[in-house]
């Protein structure tokens, strides 16, 4: 009976709109149950979000901005890293470097090298105290490639260039000549440049699609690049523009690929020479000892003293040890100089063990327990 008037009642003024519910009456029984769905997914939801709002241990607070981290906070950190170039084992690495830490506010971390790199400094040693298998070693060379990309990616406050402002000059290089524009506007969809002349005044029509590398300098001398291709042409405030496409991957020009470090550390050099071709190729390492100290180093490459001077183009296998690891790596010799008694020479790494750029990346980021 209860249930037939609960039925009437949903019908009542709706006419022949549900006649299907005549033939099957709504039960309290299945009200409830509707309700308690309801109820649940939203009190998971409520909860969710209290325990998102906790730091690393259930504590809320903690991390850079004093906070946990929020229930959509996730997405704000793949758009970052989407607008980084990261990958997907990068992206969630960066993640799990700032839930790590409670971070709250990832865009004010990735433009804070030094708040940056506090929060990677705890997820290093985290992941550290995994042991020194091969997974561990995976994760640390990831954590590192990520905090590199990061660093290559931002400087100067630069991550796009909807960030570079109006009547900057570019630098635009066709593959044939370098032609010179002012911005017009960058906070469209495009990038709206002055419409590129010859030197007698004349109108330049690059075709659509044409990939550009282009450059630029600030008003504090810092310069840029980034890759483009011409999307068409418009007018701007009445002049003739041309359309360039954004980009999210702006390079400092004068930017080491990788970060390097000062450093006083005795190493050992011993050459290396081919024997055989093709196929029967091999490496073989000299016996005989060349002493020497780095003087600055990056997973790339380093520069050292040396006594004895040595060819450009040589090759060795280099051995030093950073605190209880031994760190090796086959590397040539791309330049040399004297300077009094030595000869500093500047090497290469053509092949690094992933443990041993681990090692090496540890030092120069300063992550390590030194």
């Amino acid at each position: 009976m209860t249930g037939n008037i609960f039925t009437l009642f949903l019908l009542q003024g709706q006419g022949n709109v549900l006649p299907a519910l005549e033939d099957k009456p709504v039960t309290i029984t299945e009200v409830i149950i509707g309700v308690t769905v309801v109820v649940v997914i939203v009190g998971g939801i409520i909860l969710l979000n209290l325990l998102s709002k906790k730091g690393p241990k259930g504590k809320s607070g903690g991390g850079s901005g004093g906070g946990g981290v929020s229930l959509f906070s996730g997405f704000a950190i793949r758009k970052i890293a989407r607008n980084l170039g990261l990958n997907h084992d990068q992206t969630k690495m960066l993640e799990f470097v700032f839930k790590t830490d409670g971070v709250i506010e990832p865009e004010r971390s990735i433009n804070t090298p030094a708040l940056l790199d506090r929060h990677f400094r705890r997820s290093y040693r985290i992941i550290e105290q995994g042991g020194s298998g091969a997974e561990t070693q995976r994760k640390l060379a990831v954590l590192f490639s990520a905090r590199n990309m990061i660093e290559n990616s931002v400087l100067g406050g630069f991550t796009s260039t909807r960030q570079i402002k109006d009547d900057i000059q570019l630098s635009l290089n066709t593959g044939k000549e370098k032609i010179n524009v002012h911005i017009m506007s960058a906070k469209g969809d495009y990038l709206d440049v002055e419409s590129p002349k010859n030197i007698l005044g004349s109108q330049i029509k690059i075709p659509r699609g044409t990939r550009l590398t282009v450059m630029f300098f600030t008003k504090n001398n810092k310069g840029f690049s980034f890759e483009t291709r011409v999307i068409g042409y418009s007018s701007k405030d009445g002049h003739p523009s041309m359309q360039l496409a954004h980009s999210n991957h702006l390079r400092f020009l004068s930017q080491r690929r990788y970060r390097r470090r000062q450093a006083v550390i005795a190493c050992s050099l011993y050459l290396v020479y081919v024997e055989g071709s093709g196929k029967k190729q091999r490496l073989i390492v000299d016996k005989r000892r060349i002493q020497g100290n780095i003087a600055d180093i990056s997973v790339g490459g380093c520069s050292m003293k040396l006594l004895s001077p040595v060819k450009v183009g040589a090759r060795f296998k280099i051995e030093f040890m950073q605190g209880d690891e031994n760190v090796a790596a086959l590397g040539q010799v791309l330049r040399t100089n004297r300077t009094g008694m030595n000869t500093i020479i500047h090497v290469k790494f053509l092949r690094v063990s992933m443990k041993s750029m681990n090692t090496i990346n540890a030092f120069v980021y300063e992550y390590g327990r030194e």
